[in-house]
């Protein structure tokens, strides 16, 4: 269950204490034992958004709601955890990927990357480049075939051969402060 967003097969790396810990957090946040999107909205802070910004909200709930019920339940929640904190670079990649392939047809257009990055630049302030200078250095570097779309293989393999492409995309797409924020117990209100 846990590989359909490139984490590892189980949630071993988290050991016993940090599960509890989580499983606290979790239950103090969503007593019913399922997070809908709107309660994942509220417990991040992430209300009020831009369109686009609140497309990506959208987007990151779905692909870490991995049996589609319209809820992320705690298996789920540890499972996005363990992929944030421990996950190596190709699960990553495969995640982010899946985050990008917005309409789930395997690969990633440009409109798709221009339009996810333009939500996180919303929700994360002002980055180094335009969303449009993002996309189209994407790209340049990866789309190795020119055919306009990144497959997985492209994607994963085309970030992990570029040292500032990849660490761009993780600086950009990094979900620890979401963590941070579940992690303290804090709710946001904008």
């Amino acid at each position: 269950m846990f590989d359909t967003m490139g984490a590892s097969g189980s949630a071993d790396d988290i050991n016993a204490m940090e599960i509890h810990h989580w499983y606290t957090k979790f239950m103090k946040e969503c007593p019913s034992g399922q997070l809908c999107l709107h309660e994942f909205k509220q417990v991040l802070g992430l209300q009020g958004l831009t369109q686009d910004a609140d497309k990506y909200v959208d987007q990151v709930f779905h692909t870490f709601d991995m049996n589609k019920d319209g809820f992320i339940d705690f298996l789920e929640f540890i499972a996005a955890i363990n992929l944030v904190i421990r996950g190596k670079i190709d699960q990553k990649l495969k995640w982010y990927f899946k985050l990008y392939d917005a309409d789930g047809n395997g690969s990633i257009d440009k409109k798709e990357l221009l339009s996810i990055f333009t939500a996180i630049q919303a929700i994360n302030g002002n980055q180094s480049m335009t969303p449009e200078e993002f996309t189209n250095m994407v790209f340049q570097k990866i789309d190795v075939n020119n055919d306009g779309e990144l497959t997985l293989e492209e994607f994963i393999n085309g970030v992990e051969s570029d040292a500032s492409l990849l660490e761009l995309i993780s600086k950009s797409f990094d979900l620890s402060n979401v963590l941070k924020v579940i992690q303290s117990g804090r709710r946001h209100s904008i």
